[in-house]
């Protein structure tokens, strides 16, 4: 990797690391929901981590099918990167969404159709994360994952708009301009904590995909036939032929 590629990645780690600075000090300092109490204070992460679960499952989508298009494997190491991420941030936002549930549904889980569906997409990516390590060839494993990273995309859709589709505990969509009843502040809190998760997903996205290019590298290395080692010009002495000659 070029020294002017680690510069950018350093500066894009530093970005990351003063957004999320940022954010905490946002989040401490907004004003606190009375009908919520502190619990509320979770909105800080639980809706960024949900939204950017959107749009890293969005990059796979897009990623895969420039894949298929091009078929050039930097593609497919940004969707599996991206899905990667997509998990981990889909999990936040299940564990975050469960202890802000207990203090204010008072139970950590409830078969509720934003919650269940979220629940069954995290699911599905995992299936498509554990597609890409049981396949070992670059080129089928991308061809594979290309078409589930495709058709996953699909669940955004009834996991989006369930909480209108379907009566549910759940509050509707936070971002729903018609919707929108909060304070300065506090608006202001939730929009810086959406942009440091942003940062920090591009942050993680580019480690991954480098990771993604040396663990093609050593493939490739493992794979390639093994050269001439020392020795091979030696051959072992005939025994039978090493007698003195009449």
């Amino acid at each position: 990797m070029s020294d002017a590629t680690r510069t950018r990645i350093g500066a894009l780690d530093i970005v990351a690391t003063v957004s999320v600075v940022f954010a905490l000090v946002f989040a401490i300092a907004s004003p606190r929901i009375e009908s919520q109490g502190e619990a509320a204070r979770l909105l800080f992460v639980h809706v960024p981590t949900i939204w950017l679960a959107y749009l890293a499952f969005a990059v796979t989508f897009v990623a895969s099918i420039l894949y298929l298009a091009t078929r050039r494997l930097r593609w497919d190491h940004v969707a599996g990167a991206s899905a990667e991420i997509g998990v981990v941030f889909t999990t936040v936002a299940i564990i975050g969404g469960m202890v802000w549930g207990k203090a204010t549904w008072n139970v950590y889980w409830t078969w509720d159709a934003r919650l269940t569906l979220t629940a069954i997409m995290l699911f599905v990516y995992i299936g498509y994360l554990a597609l890409r390590r049981v396949i070992a060839e670059p080129e089928a494993r991308a061809r594979r994952s290309a078409v589930l990273g495709i058709v996953g995309l699909v669940q955004l859709i009834p996991v989006h708009f369930s909480v209108t589709w379907w009566r549910t505990l759940h509050q509707t969509n936070t971002f729903r301009p018609r919707d929108i009843q909060m304070d300065g502040p506090i608006l202001a809190a939730l929009l810086v904590s959406v942009a440091a998760f942003t940062v920090v997903y591009a942050a993680l996205l580019r480690h991954r995909v480098r990771l993604e290019g040396l663990e093609l590298a050593a493939y490739a290395a493992a794979a390639a036939p093994v050269g001439p080692v020392a020795g091979d010009a030696v051959s072992a002495p005939n025994i039978g032929n090493s007698g003195a000659q009449p």
